[in-house]
Formats: structure tokens, C-alpha cells, sequence
């Protein structure tokens, strides 16, 4: 079975069309480059992006020299990068190949820090411009009630969680922002693995979970 059919929540169009053009931080990077190595759908997307793209580098092209701005768009695509920009189709390992080189080949191995109430986390090593994280819920656990100060991309990697809008499962990705005030909640059957990644602090609603964040950096 393709993973792509059981995914209901896809990236945007704007967001994929930014990762083309390579204007993601590598936090965010890493989560559109890990939803498009599960999602068939969106792979798709991102290569007719791909395509188009191209296709208007070459006309740009084609008269001599390229304007300043195209070129410094070729120099963002040919610059080193940790991770490849377009990942390879999925894999039949349950993490994501755009993972591998930030928390190995198995989520059973990730060195997981408490941070209350039997959930646990694991910042990854990315650029500052944006903070990314593996996040575990136990099953039927709630994490604390949040809003958000910026945006907020969350990948399930492995069970499932619900909040105020929706039913996440594995290759969904939820999309947050400012106006958004939720509490996931892990499905009662098994625990969930997300890749989170933010670019500014929640906003808890408890005192205890807001005198804990700066020590949590979430």
C-alpha cells in the first residue's frame, strides 16, 4: 500500500513552491523535505514545480548573463546543504529518509528529555532561524494547551493525535499559526512520534508549562 493513501492533510502550494525556490530555513527544510519523501501526492507537486522552475531558468538564460537575482537563486540551489533538497521516493523503514542524518536510522534509538506528564522530546541540530524537534506523546496523554506566537508544521511520524480541528495520522501534516489555540491528544491505542518545527514560542495557557519553557526551549 502507497503511504500517500492514508494522508489527508498535505503541504500547501505556497509552501511547497518556497522549498523549491529553496527560501525555507533548514528546520522547516527538513519537515516539507520529510512530508514529500511519505506523500506521493505532494512529490508530484513539488516536481512539476521542479520542472517549471527549470524551465524558466533556462529562458532567463538563454539572451547571456542572468540577472542578479536569478543568480543569486542558482548559487542558493547549488550551496552546500545538510540534507538533500529533494528527497528520493519513500522507503519501506519507518523514518523518513530526510531524518536519517538527524536522528538515525530508528525512532526506538532517539534519546528522548522529559518534559512532563510522560511526554518527551528531542531538539534536533538546525540552523537558528527555526526549531526543530521530535516530540512523543504517550497514548491518550495531552500535550498542554498552546497558541502560537509564529508557525508551527507538525509531522506524525508514527500513531496518531486529535486536536480542536482535526485527526492527524502518519505523513499528515498540521499547519499552524497565530490563530490557532489547540491541545493534541495522542490516540488511546499507541503512542505518537511528531517532527515539529517552530519558529517562535508557544503560547501555553498554564502557569507550570510557561515557567518551564525557557529551560524546554519550546
Amino acid at each position: 500500500m502507497k503511504q500517500n493513501q492514508m494522508i489527508k492533510h498535505h503541504l500547501t502550494d505556497k509552501i511547497l513552491m518556497a522549498y523549491s525556490a529553496g527560501q525555507l530555513s533548514e528546520a522547516f527544510n527538513l519537515v516539507v523535505a520529510t512530508h514529500i519523501s511519505m506523500c506521493d501526492e505532494c512529490r508530484a507537486t513539488m516536481s512539476s514545480f521542479d520542472a517549471l522552475g527549470g524551465a524558466l531558468l533556462e529562458d532567463e538564460t538563454l539572451d547571456g548573463e542572468a540577472a542578479p537575482d536569478l543568480q543569486a537563486t542558482m548559487a542558493l540551489i547549488k550551496a552546500d546543504t545538510p540534507m538533500e533538497r529533494t528527497p528520493p521516493p519513500s522507503r519501506p523503514t519507518e523514518t523518513p529518509f530526510p531524518l536519517v542524518a538527524y536522528v538515525g536510522d530508528n525512532l526506538d534509538d532517539v534519546k528522548w528529555k522529559s518534559v512532563g506528564m510522560g511526554v518527551k522530546q528531542a531538539i534536533l541540530k538546525t540552523s537558528a532561524e527555526a526549531t526543530a524537534r521530535l516530540l512523543y506523546i504517550p497514548a491518550g496523554v495531552a500535550v498542554p494547551d498552546h497558541g502560537h506566537h509564529g508557525t508551527e508544521f507538525t509531522l506524525v511520524l508514527r500513531g496518531a493525535y486529535s486536536d480542536q480541528t482535526d485527526h492527524f495520522k502518519r505523513g499528515d501534516v498540521e499547519i499552524a499559526g497565530e490563530d490557532l489555540h489547540h491541545t493534541p491528544v495522542a490516540d488511546v491505542h499507541s503512542d505518537c512520534i511528531c517532527l515539529a518545527v517552530t519558529d517562535a514560542p508557544l503560547k501555553f495557557s498554564g502557569v507550570l508549562p510557561r515557567l518551564l519553557q525557557p529551560l524546554l526551549r519550546i
